[in-house]
């Protein structure tokens, strides 16, 4: 099963360091419509991603063909996606992508937004999209780092 984190950091320290060996992903496919079309900052994070492991980039709208390009190539567990907001990963499973976790690393605070925990900071509609993988059967995770404990427990 894919693994699918909500980081609106994308790729950082805490993805190369700590969830690659943790999940032994080969493949870390990023699922963001700004990014998929920055070639520069792609070539910048691409020089923090060991050797071994193959970084995508595509538009939300473009990742089950990209996913379906990877399977003859790759299984589900090799692959960690990771969007920037709910809101993509909710368009993403709605069109189809089946998964039942979702790792929720860090959605930095901004006004008029909800502190869940120190990491975590979401806006109504953040809160709509996770009741909605909630509802789903969608497992959420709050962590930012594998050996941290699930922080938050919805009551949603």
């Amino acid at each position: 099963m894919y693994w699918v984190r909500i980081d609106n950091r994308l790729v950082h320290g805490q993805i190369i360091e700590t969830w690659l060996p943790y999940l032994g992903s080969r493949i870390i496919l990023v699922v963001n419509d700004e990014l998929a079309e920055d070639v520069l900052r792609q070539e910048i994070i691409r020089l923090a991603v060991p050797a071994g492991v193959k970084l995508l980039f595509c538009r939300v709208d473009e990742v089950l063909g990209v996913l379906k390009a990877e399977e003859q190539r790759a299984v589900p567990d090799d692959v960690l996606l990771l969007f920037a907001s709910c809101a993509d990963a909710n368009r993403v499973h709605q069109a189809g992508l089946v998964f039942t976790s979702l790792n929720v690393g860090n959605l930095h605070y901004a006004p008029g937004k909800q502190q869940l925990c120190p990491h975590v900071a979401v806006s109504s509609e953040d809160i709509g999209c996770l009741r909605y993988f909630s509802r789903q059967g969608v497992r959420l995770d709050f962590r930012c780092v594998p050996n941290d404990s699930t922080l938050v427990r919805p009551s949603w």
